[in-house]
This record gives structure tokens, sequence and C-alpha cells, in this order.
């Protein structure tokens, strides 16, 4: 198994934690947060430092992925992903154990793919994006990069999301739509 770092430990980051936990790749050596965290534990990882300290983390462990959710802005994860890739650090791809990803389908560094989710052939997910619980991206998709795609969203085919975008909880998309990038869209919305 690969070390890995998660950077931010809230409440996305448990989420992220149990499916790292359940796909088997990686060994999570502790968690970047705010200084004042430090030490503290979240489901049994520890807090190991805060973002100034990335440059020296880089040389214990390679791999990082952000596990900040993104619901106003996505202006944190991006500045974060920017970030970890200029000291050296490489994202890579979590998808649960239990999500179906198409053979036919591309996932993008940095990005989650959360239980149950579905990922349709020639569906194409950008970097950095959180495609959470239950939601699904149906085939000739495009997620933007940074993009979060809620629980129990439904993205389907054809579908273009532009970049930074948050679609909320329960959303659905009329099929061959294009959303504009930093689009939000509430939870519950019907997108046509």
């Amino acid at each position: 198994m690969k070390d890995i770092i998660l950077i931010g430990g809230g409440g996305h980051c448990k989420a992220v934690i149990d499916v790292i936990e359940q796909e088997g790749r990686f060994k999570i050596i502790g968690i970047v947060d705010k200084q004042e965290l430090l030490g503290k534990i979240v489901l049994g990882y520890p807090t190991i430092g805060n973002d100034s300290d990335l440059k020296r983390l880089v040389n214990q462990c390679k791999s990082v992925i952000i596990t900040i959710g993104q619901i106003s802005s996505p202006s944190k994860r991006i500045s974060l992903f920017n970030k970890v890739l200029k000291l050296g650090f490489t994202l890579p791809s979590v998808v649960s154990p239990r999500a179906y990803v198409s053979q036919h389908a591309n996932i993008g560094k940095g990005s989650v793919i959360m239980h149950d989710a579905i990922i349709n052939a020639g569906a194409v997910i950008g970097d950095n994006c959180i495609i959470n619980t239950k939601s699904v991206v149906e085939h000739d998709s495009t997620i933007g990069n940074h993009c979060h795609i809620s629980t129990n969203v439904v993205i389907n085919g054809g579908v273009v999301v532009g970049k930074g975008s948050f679609i909320g909880s329960g959303v659905v998309t009329k099929e061959y739509i294009q959303i504009n990038d930093n689009f939000f869209a509430k939870a519950g919305s019907v997108l046509k």
C-alpha cells in the first residue's frame, strides 16, 4: 500500500477516509489541517501539520488528496490543488469499491468517487472533483475541474458541467445541456 496524506480534517475528510479504507490502495499517514488542530485525531488518524508543513511533508509522502468539502466556493480546493502540484505531490483519484466506474470513463487526478456513485461510459470527470454518494454521471457527460456533484444528483447524458461548479443534493439535469463555470445549483433543482 502507498502512503497518502489528507488535506482537511472536517466532515468530508471522514467520508473520504471511509472510501480510502474500503478501497485498500493507500495507507493514511496523517491529516493536514489548521495549526490549532495539530494532534487532533480524526477516525484514528492524527493531524500531523498545517499547510505550511506541506513543503516538508512531500519528502515523507508523495501522495495527497484534498479532503476539504466544497459548497459556496471551490477557491480553497483550487488553491490547495495548485500548491501541492507545485510542491511535487501527486494526487491520485480515489474510488469507492461500492461505486461503478465504466472502463470507458475517465477520472482526473485528485478526484474522489464516493459510495454508490455511477460513472457511465464516455463520461469524463475532471481534476479535483467530488462525485458524492449515490450520484449518477451518465454517458458522454463532462464534469469540469474542481466541481462538487453532491449526493443523489443525476447528470443526464451528454451534459457539460463547467469548472468550479457546485451541484446541490438531488439536482436532476436535462440531457445535453451546458452548465456555466462556477455555477451554483440549489439542492433539489431541475436544470433544463
